[in-house]
């Protein structure tokens, strides 16, 4: 099967997910901008990777404005975030980036990523520091909040080969 990999990665997690996932498959792996300039109709199965992004997937729009055009082949879309793989919202938030039709077209997948704030562009940095303050400022914190306060107030990798392993189910 001729399986592209096309991904968005802005510290390094999503590309090395969509490099774990190539070498695994075979498949050629491309940066966004070079991913839309190439001629996909050779492939039998394009997966998109990006990063989390308030409850979605960055640049998931271009790949959700071809879904229709790629009816023939295999779709998947993984997202790369910094939530540990068991946290009950990345169900939610995944089921709320395609609409029904999509989901059955596309096999979404989450993989536990860090965070790394040495490599952040400095509107993401800004917007974590704020969320962090915000949530240190909160009143009553959920265990659950307190958690998150301690994960994200500093760069930190829970990457994992393990957690390509339902995106290669998929794939056969």
């Amino acid at each position: 099967m001729r399986i592209v990999v096309i991904y968005n990665s802005q510290t390094g997690f999503t590309k090395r997910y969509a490099e774990w996932i190539a070498e695994a498959t075979g498949a050629d792996c491309l940066e966004l901008s070079a991913g839309k300039k190439k001629d996909l109709t050779a492939y039998e199965a394009i997966i998109f990777g990006g990063w989390a992004c308030a409850g979605s997937i960055s640049k998931i729009n271009w790949f959700k404005g071809n879904i229709d055009k790629w009816a023939d082949k295999k779709l998947i879309a993984f997202c790369v975030g910094g939530s540990p793989i068991d946290n009950p919202e990345i169900e939610v938030a995944l089921k709320q980036i395609f609409n029904e039709s999509e989901q059955k077209m596309v096999n979404t997948f989450y993989c536990p990523g860090g965070f790394n704030y040495e490599k952040m562009s400095a509107p993401s940095k800004l917007m974590m520091k704020i969320f962090i303050k915000t949530l240190k400022a909160k009143k009553d914190k959920t265990e659950s909040e307190q958690e998150m306060i301690k994960m994200i107030s500093s760069s930190y990798d829970i990457s994992d080969k393990k957690y390509i392993e339902p995106i290669l189910q998929c794939l056969k």
